[in-house]
């Protein structure tokens, strides 16, 4: 891995005891304490603060940005984008599929060679130098399942990160969100599962019919399909980690410090150069002008002063 830089091996990282792998699953944070390897030498390498500490810059700079590992995790700056070199799938639109060629299935390929349609799968779109999107994440993520009832007149977000700015163990992380169009029961309103494979009528992927590769999914998994099949748009995250890019490369201040910028979508906390209060604003201004009368009165008074000695 990473063979232009310190061409880590995943048990670098990723340490393992009694085949328990840390990151390996989101069900439970990987780590629950963030310790530097000088701290604890037989803790888990997951974190970045294991190796690097919670203090790595060192510059004169560096001192300020140190006073932000306690609330945004070092991915946020050190992975500006992802899929800088390999496209990454960013939607899939399951409810396309099933279009033909001359009465066949067929593939589009767009640009870098990727698939763009095809008949099994639907639309497709895969973008490169993607920019993340940020959410307090605590190292745990949600997701729901074909039982969990949706609403589906907004995206279902199929996995979720957890955290928030109040839980002393949440920063800011970076993901990639994956949209797309996904079937569900109208009816019962849930996520479906469709029998896609197989040489059978009933598998999608031999027959194009959906409302057969539902039924036959929903009941090998013994759950109720009401016979109605819509799609609804939904998201999962995945926690971007992988990806750091040179120091140099790393994400300047005014990207999150600015309107409209990287971190535009966290709303819970006061953050300069984004953020303004038109007290505070008015309550500056009126400083920057009472001093400024200051000083005209004072060098007023001292050139009354100065001549009133001259006579």
């Amino acid at each position: 891995m990473g063979m232009d830089g310190q061409n880590f091996d995943c048990t670098r990282c990723h340490t393992t005891v009694k085949h328990d792998i840390a990151g390996r699953i989101y069900s439970t944070p990987a780590a629950t304490e963030r310790k530097s390897l000088l701290e604890d030498d037989l803790g888990s390498k997951i974190m970045c603060e294991s190796c690097h500490s919670d203090r790595p810059h060192k510059s004169e700079l560096g001192m300020k940005l140190n006073d932000h590992t306690d609330k945004l995790a070092c991915q946020s700056c050190h992975i500006p984008t992802f899929a800088r070199e390999l496209p990454t799938k960013m939607w899939w639109d399951w409810s396309s599929a099933g279009q033909k060629k001359d009465g066949r299935p067929y593939v589009e390929k767009g640009e870098w060679g990727k698939p763009v349609y095809m008949t099994k799968k639907g639309d497709m779109r895969w973008e490169k130098n993607v920019v993340p999107e940020y959410y307090w994440f605590n190292g745990t993520i949600d997701s729901i399942t074909a039982q969990t009832t949706i609403d589906p007149t907004k995206p279902v977000q199929v996995s979720e990160a957890v955290g928030s700015i109040n839980d002393k163990n949440s920063r800011i992380m970076p993901f990639k969100v994956h949209r797309g169009m996904t079937p569900y029961d109208k009816v019962n309103k849930n996520i479906v599962i469709p029998h896609l494979f197989g040489k059978d009528k009933d598998a999608y992927w031999k027959g194009y019919n959906w409302e057969n590769a539902v039924a036959y999914g929903m009941k090998y998994a013994g759950l109720p399909f009401s016979g109605e099949v819509g799609f609804v748009e939904t998201e999962y995250v995945y926690p971007t980690t992988h990806m750091v890019a040179p120091k140099e490369n790393a994400v300047a201040c005014e990207e999150c410090h600015s309107k409209q910028g990287r971190l535009d979508k966290l709303t819970c906390f006061y953050m300069p150069g984004r953020d303004a209060s038109s007290i505070v604003d008015a309550g500056g201004w009126f400083i920057v002008l009472a001093s400024a009368v200051g000083v005209i009165l004072h060098a007023l008074g001292r050139m009354f002063m100065s001549g009133r000695k001259e006579d």
